[in-house]
């Protein structure tokens, strides 16, 4: 069974949810089709339909074909019944982005903001770029039906915090979905950034291929995102795959930021190779000069990728060993030298894992690249607002009462 369809229930389409899954999936676009796969009665269909259809989720239209009679009506799902609206907010970069209920991205932008500059900052600065974006589109804030938001640090899900985060002064406990909750009046969901990364390359390019991928971000850290059995795993508390300040042998000379020494993402994070590339009279402020540098062919810079590839790899062959994914994807901004970096990634992961391990495994540069995050946190949100239960749960509540075409009431 793919991933889409252990999301999309066992209830066999007894629910006013179960049929948006259904029509959503394009396995049943009629009243009659519905009957067939559901086996429940016409009467029964009409019943359950009538929500979705006055709520705006689904729309029923003539196919302007007719065999003798009066054309079929087709049922499809009205993506523009609201709006999402989602950040990936980097250590160096914050982009944010507005989609429709289908996750297709409507408008975007970005601008570079240094996440140390403290919630009260970026936060501000996310919502300024929201409003931007509703303007632009001409969608109002009682159109917008969830926010997902992805930050570079340890998150408590449950919660929406970051607890401790290493690189991120002042946002320790911040409650990051109030002042947006408290505006849209929707559901706001943040998680680690790596994590909404994992989610949108494995939603968008993976789904109907594998069940177990492991996503690695190298940028100015390192961090994982676990997709396991179609699912993103955080762990108890929401800190799995903070794989960056696993220590590495070797380096207990090193100060990590999270004040722990030897830490991978302390010598072959990308902040980490731009001190040494300075340290070598080379500028470069941080990633995105590490990556022009190995374009030019610095030999020092080709030299610290590859060596931070295999570094990276030594960590990820004890994941491989552990957790036995079908994929490693890697992403961030030193996936643009992928070329360097995968050689020394794969030249460990090999060399060090078990062959049964290794035998299918594939590692590649993300499909995505800069998008990963945006298509992540709109899947996010999606996840939580359109399965069978948070449906049929919204529906039974009047939360979704009073979407028409391209408007909607908060829910």
């Amino acid at each position: 069974m793919t991933a889409s369809g252990r999301r999309s229930g066992r209830r066999g389409g007894s629910s006013p949810g179960e049929l948006l899954r259904l029509i959503m999936d394009g396995r049943a676009t009629t009243r009659t089709a519905l009957a067939e796969v559901t086996g429940l009665a016409r009467s029964t269909i009409a019943q359950r339909l009538e929500p979705l259809v006055s709520s705006g989720l689904v729309q029923e239209t003539e196919t302007g074909v007719s065999t003798g009679g009066r054309p079929p009506m087709v049922l499809t799902f009205n993506r523009a019944a609201g709006v999402i609206l989602v950040a990936d907010i980097g250590a160096t970069l914050v982009r944010v982005a507005l989609t429709d209920l289908a996750g297709t991205v409507l408008a975007r932008t970005s601008q570079e903001l240094a996440v140390a500059a403290g919630p009260e900052i970026v936060l501000g600065e996310v919502q300024a770029r929201f409003d931007e974006l509703l303007a632009q589109v001409g969608r109002a804030d009682t159109d917008v039906r969830g926010i997902g938001i992805g930050v570079p640090g340890p998150v408590e899900f449950a919660r929406g915090v970051a607890v401790s985060p290493p690189i991120m002064p002042g946002w320790n406990d911040y409650p990051i979905p109030v002042p947006f909750a408290a505006r849209f009046h929707a559901p706001v969901l943040v998680d680690n950034d790596v994590n909404i990364m994992a989610l949108g390359e494995y939603e968008r390019c993976w789904r109907d291929k594998v069940n177990d991928l492991l996503f690695v971000k190298i940028g100015t850290g390192i961090g994982a995102g676990l997709i396991v059995d179609g699912r993103i795993r955080r762990g108890a508390q929401g800190a799995a795959g903070d794989i960056g300040h696993i220590r590495v042998v070797g380096a207990d000379h090193v100060v990590c930021p999270c004040s722990n020494v030897g830490c991978l993402e302390a010598v072959a994070g990308g902040g980490a190779l731009a001190r040494q590339l300075r340290e070598h009279g080379k500028q470069a402020a941080g990633p995105a000069e590490v990556v022009d540098l190995v374009r030019q062919g610095d030999p020092d810079a080709v030299g610290l990728v590859r060596g931070a590839g295999r570094q990276l790899g030594i960590v990820l062959a004890g994941l491989v060993n552990l957790l036995n994914p079908a994929v490693i994807v890697v992403g961030g901004r030193l996936a643009n030298v992928d070329q360097q970096l995968l050689a020394g990634v794969r030249e460990s992961i090999y060399s060090r894992s078990l062959p049964l391990a290794t035998r299918n495994l594939q590692i590649v540069r993300s499909q995505l690249g800069e998008n990963a995050g945006i298509a992540g946190a709109a899947a996010l949100v999606l996840e939580h607002l359109l399965t069978p239960d948070a449906v049929d749960a919204r529906l039974a509540s009047g939360g979704l009462a009073g979407v028409t075409g391209a408007s909607a009431a908060t829910g």
